[in-house]
């Protein structure tokens, strides 16, 4: 029987399979290169589910629940979606091909209950792409909720912990995360169009976008466990076929130089970093995203960097926040 996903260096592997022809020296006019003053006051990237949608996904979790299948052993076969999965084919272009974000809304997790949602989000994410294991372990759902882990720790992987996270992509064409709990207040996810990023810096400093071109270390951070590679070279952008792919992660990139083989930054990489995150950080550029319990968020990792502001949760367990993600590898023709 063929796996129902991807092991997590094949879909790294997938992703990192770039076209690229040329440095991009004109920027780009694309739905991709939104800005997130005018996101504001629009909303046509949210997308409400209707009462008969959500009936078609509940009767596909029961049709699961009733053969006994575990999340992990469901297909895109087992999970019958005889309408939605037509929509899921247009947000997964939404994705590919627009503006690379969209927002789901409605679905009720909390008469779900935590793992019935979660087999929900896998079987609707066996429709938009492949899933993938999201670490060298496995792991096929992550949980993003605060287990107590000091953020203040240098190399502390910060979505366990309710601090702020710095703008990254993740290893995967499309990230998803399904809101479960929210916090007391703050956790926005933050958002902004990578090709936007890059063409300010087109206009702001010229002589800096060839270097996006040319590998960044990437501190591994020994995920993995032993004899993994502590770093990767990767080149953050790639240029063909008139579509910008970037990949960026500023913690990883700049942690990388604490490994001895690796050489600190120039100036002009330092520079080229500097003003990079300067930019994304900039309010005309950013989307901030309350979620609601219910909410999916999809992303592509190829034209959308993502971020975290920190938050203050609840005292209670099972009042803290709680995300679920997931990530997939578009089908490619």
């Amino acid at each position: 029987m063929t796996p129902n996903h991807l092991s997590f260096a094949a879909q790294a592997l997938r992703y990192f399979d770039r076209l690229h022809d040329d440095v991009l020296r004109t920027p780009l006019d694309v739905a991709a290169a939104w800005r997130g003053q005018d996101m504001r006051r629009r909303d046509d990237w949210i997308v409400p589910l209707r009462a008969a949608q959500i009936g078609e996904l509940d009767a596909a979790r029961a049709a699961v629940r009733a053969r006994g299948l575990g999340l992990a052993d469901v297909r895109r076969e087992d999970f019958s979606l005889p309408t939605l999965g037509a929509a899921a084919a247009v947000w997964a272009d939404e994705l590919a091909n627009g503006r690379g974000f969209v927002l789901l809304r409605g679905l009720p997790v909390a008469r779900w209950g935590d793992a019935d949602a979660a087999l929900v989000f896998w079987g609707l994410g066996q429709h938009l792409g492949e899933p993938g294991a999201q670490n060298p372990d496995g792991d096929l759902v992550g949980h993003v909720t605060d287990l107590g882990e000091e953020p203040t720790q240098p190399y502390v992987r910060r979505y366990r912990t309710a601090g702020d996270i710095a703008y990254h992509c993740d290893l995967a064409d499309v990230v998803g995360l399904l809101c479960l709990r929210t916090a007391r207040a703050g956790g926005a996810s933050r958002i902004v169009s990578s090709v936007a990023v890059y063409n300010e810096l087109l206009r702001r400093r010229p002589d800096l976008v060839a270097r996006l071109y040319e590998p960044f270390c990437l501190d591994t951070r020994e995920e993995g466990g032993a004899g993994r590679a502590p770093y990767v070279p990767v080149p953050p952008c790639r240029h063909g076929g008139g579509t910008l792919r970037t990949f960026y992660h500023s913690d990883y990139f700049r942690s990388a130089v604490r490994h001895a083989e690796v050489p600190p930054f120039t100036p002009e990489e330092r520079a080229l970093l500097d003003l990079y995150e300067e930019i994304a950080g900039a309010p005309e550029l950013y989307l901030d995203m309350q979620f609601e319990p219910g909410d999916i968020q999809l992303l592509s990792n190829h034209v959308v960097l993502h971020a975290r502001t920190a938050y203050r949760d609840f005292a209670e367990p099972e009042r803290k926040r709680h995300l679920l993600r997931l990530w997939l590898s578009l089908r490619r023709s």
